[in-house]
């Protein structure tokens, strides 16, 4: 759980304090845990919401509101053929994204959300989550090429 958080407010300190908000949220609504799903996914998506709100408050950056584009998504090839970057650098890389890109990035390709989930977290439409992603991994490619980190 403390890596969901820390791939998402990118900072130790507000990845722990978020984390503990998060538990202690969880146990003040243990009551209304259904049972639906399972309980660490459930209490995955208040760490996600928590880490999500904080991101808000800090509102460095805004999401385009330019919505009159559509982007499509990429089709998946087998990109890591020959992939010169260790996960250390990759890692340190996503650090560096601007907040907005590294939030979407984190939410699609690390926690599994697709673009109509991320939207919904976010208050964001689903198109501008697409390219939010897709300029994210242009930044990322960008980062990691250009020997930045």
């Amino acid at each position: 759980m403390y890596n969901v958080s820390y791939r998402i407010v990118n900072n130790a300190d507000e990845a722990k304090d978020v984390l503990q908000d998060a538990f202690i949220s969880a146990f003040n609504s243990l009551e209304t845990f259904r049972g639906d799903a399972a309980f660490g996914a459930w209490l995955k998506r208040i760490v996600v919401n928590k880490a999500i709100n904080l991101v808000r408050r800090r509102r460095f950056e805004r999401f385009p509101e330019n919505d009159g584009y559509d982007v499509m998504e990429e089709v998946a090839i087998d990109e890591l053929e020959g992939f010169p970057f260790t996960v250390e650098k990759v890692m340190k890389a996503i650090e560096q994204l601007p907040e907005g890109y590294r939030v979407v990035l984190s939410l699609y390709l690390l926690e599994g959300y697709d673009h109509s989930e991320i939207g919904e977290i976010l208050g964001i439409t689903e198109s501008t989550s697409k390219s939010q992603f897709n300029r994210s991994k242009k930044k990322l490619k960008e980062i990691l090429e250009g020997g930045i980190i």
